[in-house]
Order: C-alpha cells, then structure tokens, then sequence
C-alpha cells in the first residue's frame, strides 16, 4: 500500500490530480501543507492537516509544513464571507512561535532519511519586489479566471472583496513555486477549499518551468449533525494546554457522536484498519461502551499532549463515575467541575474542629433543610470528595480539603456540588 492508497480508505481524498497514485509509488515526493498563523495556537481541525503531513512521512515521503509569516499578512479568504481583520506583524510572529512549537510535536526533524521541514513563507513573499512580482508571476494569470474561483464568487456574491485578499491566490501559487524551485517540491495538500488556490500553483509551475505538479485535497468535516468541527458551546479546541485543558480535549473526543466515531479514527489516528475494523464491530454491536470513542480520545490526547497529560486526563474523567480525588490538583479538579453548580463558604468556618457536615450539605444547596441533610447522609447518599459519609456528628476539617480552597460534594450517582472555601 502506498500512501495515496492510505489516504484513500481513510477517506481522506476528496480530490486530487490526475496520475497521483502513480505519483506516489514511484517518486520520493517533497509534500507541503501551510498553516495560518491567525491564531498563536492550531485547533484541532488542523489535525486533519497535519496529520496528512504525518502519513507522508510516515510513507517514506517529505513532508514541509509552511508557517505562513507573509501570507497571515494578507488574510486568505477562503471560507470566510466576510473580510478578515488585519493582523501586525508582530502579532503573525508571536501567532508563528506558537504554531511552530505545536508542529515540531507532530514531524520528525531529525530522520536520517526523510526529515520533515519547516519554512517561513515571510522568506521570500515580503523580500520580493512588487514589480518583479507582478512582471514574473502576476502575467500568467487571467483575472477572468480568478473571478470564477468559488471562494472569490462568493465573496463577491456578498459584500465583496478587497484587492489585497483577491491577491491571496497569487501568493499561495507563489509559496508553491518557490518550493518547487528551492526543495523540488511537488505535492501541495489542503482542505477542499483550497482547490482553487492549490490548482493555479499547480498551472504556475507548469508555465515557468514545464514540470507538472500536483494536489491533493481532503474534506471539509463537519459533525454528522451538521454543526462545525471542532467547536463546543465554549468555543474552539485548541490543542494548546493552556487555551483548551488536556481534560477538556480529552472530553471532546469522548464525547463523539456514534455516526462520527469510526471516520474519526481515520482521520486524526495513526491506527490500523485492522484495529479500526475491530473496533467498528464493537461500536455497531455494543455502541453503550463508547470503546471507539474512549480509543480516540485515547489516541489523539496523547498525540498531541503526552502520555502524561493522558494520564491525568483519564483519571479525572473517572472523578465524575465515583473515583477518589486525592491524587488531583486543585487545578485538576476546577477543570472537570467548572460546569458544576458551586457555593462559596468561608474557609476560617472549616479551621479548628471544623463544621458540620450536616451544615455543609444543607449549606451547599444539597438538601433544602438539615434534617433532610441528616437523612441524606444517614441514607448513604452523600460523598464528600467521593468517599461516602454515613455519621451526622462528623465534622468537615480545613485538610480534608483540596489544599485548602474546595470541596467536593455528590449526592447519589450525579449530582455534584463545588464548595470553594473563600
């Protein structure tokens, strides 16, 4: 199997240029996929991306990831309705650093025989003179062709288009040129979007050198729900720690749909079909075990994020099914109850001998009244930190809690409480 044959049952080629197969069992190519820096961290539809440059590596291929330092300039229309606002050049550097580091997690830099490479397209888009531009590359294209490019009809369908983003396809045809110029890099891959864009470097590079190039495209994903991947009630995934919590990654993987689950693992695993068959079977015959989900969320958290925050994050989704919390962090533990009803209590009420439990459920809105409180606990039906109370004259103490400042309570299987001392 070569790679376009992987690419193909995975799903992965909604379009691509004549001859591609051949291409890739033949050929060692040089492949590149750029990457927006409209942001200082990718999000997880990126991956789909990214790990397309994974798979060509992965096939013996090289793979180049473009950081679009001059491109992010000029803003790429596609997809959008609307114009985007300008980024500084300051901002696109911060928006690169960021995105860099999260691209070196993915591609190896130090194979001895196919090492992927990243390049800075500000290299040559914001040292080439405008003259020269416009003499050398902006002659071999028609702006009757340009027009009838999807994302520019819609745009000027709607509110129009500004010419420095009606230039965009002229630049990414360029960034392919001096690719192929510099690394003899032939292969431009992208989202079903950037068709067009793909296709006129392609065209450029058959103008000015006579050579054929060529693209491959994968498919804009959304949900089978019809909604937008990648984006939650609180926004998008970030693969980020720090804007997107590994939990909270971790969690939005979990929580795929049934009818998404088994092309996810295609896309964004390095799993075998063997193993994805498996586990397709297991998903028709028991779907109530989310085993393809829990493997995804498995798969793409340590990916991206390491064993270690896989680890963490499995064991705090295992909080909320009843398991102890002494080995979390206070941090650890806001993340997963963020979503849960919370009260504030004072912290000194918890020093010395401390308060009592009953106070604490009924204060926490657990039960409307102490003796409710009372027979609650006295039920079996209160956990303070998941370990379950059972005498009303116990007392809460400041180091029962999480150093010092939450809380815990769960009333029966679900319901949970978030007491921050104040």
């Amino acid at each position: 199997m070569n790679v376009f044959d992987e690419f193909k049952w995975r799903g992965l080629v909604y379009d691509s240029t004549e001859g591609m197969r051949e291409v890739f069992e033949t050929e060692k190519i040089m492949g590149y996929i750029g990457f927006d820096p409209s942001a200082s961290s990718l999000h997880c539809g990126s991956l789909l991306p990214i790990m397309g440059l994974v798979r060509l590596q992965k096939f013996g291929h090289i793979p180049i990831a473009v950081a679009g330092g001059g491109t992010g300039l000029i803003g790429d229309p596609s997809g959008k309705t609307t114009e985007r606002q300008m980024l500084t050049k300051e901002m696109v550097n911060f928006n690169l650093e960021g995105i860099k580091a999260q691209l070196a997690r993915f591609l190896d830099f130090d194979s001895k025989v196919n090492p992927a490479i990243m390049v800075n397209n500000a290299d040559w888009l914001t040292t080439v003179s405008l003259t020269d531009f416009l003499r050398d590359v902006g002659k071999h294209f028609s702006v009757n062709t340009m027009i009838a490019k999807e994302t520019v009809k819609r745009r000027l369908e709607a509110e129009g288009i500004s010419y420095t983003e009606f230039s965009y396809l002229l630049l990414q045809s360029y960034d392919f040129l001096k690719l192929y110029e510099k690394y003899h890099c032939t292969l431009q891959m992208g989202g079903s979007d950037q068709w067009g864009n793909i296709t006129s470097g392609v065209d450029l590079i058959r103008k000015m050198h006579g050579t054929k190039a060529h693209a491959l495209v994968f498919p804009l994903l959304t949900t089978s729900s019809g909604s937008k991947f990648g984006k939650t009630e609180s926004g998008a995934v970030w693969l980020d720690p720090q804007r997107t919590s590994p939990y909270r990654f971790y969690q939005f993987w979990l929580n795929t749909e049934d009818k998404d689950a088994v092309n996810y693992l295609k896309y964004f695993t390095l799993l075998t079909k063997p193993e994805i068959e498996e586990l397709a079977v297991s998903l028709a015959a028991s779907p109530e075990k989310r085993e393809a989900q829990r493997k995804l969320a498995q798969e793409v958290t340590r990916l991206v994020h390491g064993d270690e925050a896989l680890r963490k994050a499995e064991q705090a989704s295992c909080i909320l099914f009843g398991e102890a919390v002494s080995n979390l962090s206070l941090q650890d533990v806001l993340e997963v109850f963020a979503d849960v009803p919370s009260v504030n209590l004072s912290k000194s009420q918890f020093e010395g001998s401390g308060l009592s439990v009953v106070d604490v459920v009924a204060s926490a809105g657990m039960a409307q009244s102490k003796g409710e409180a009372k027979r609650l606990i006295q039920g079996g039906g209160v956990y303070l930190n998941n370990v379950r109370i059972t005498d009303v004259k116990n007392n809460v103490r400041l180091n029962e809690s999480i150093e010092g400042q939450a809380l815990i309570l769960r009333k029966g299987q679900k319901e949970y409480r978030l007491v921050r001392l104040v």
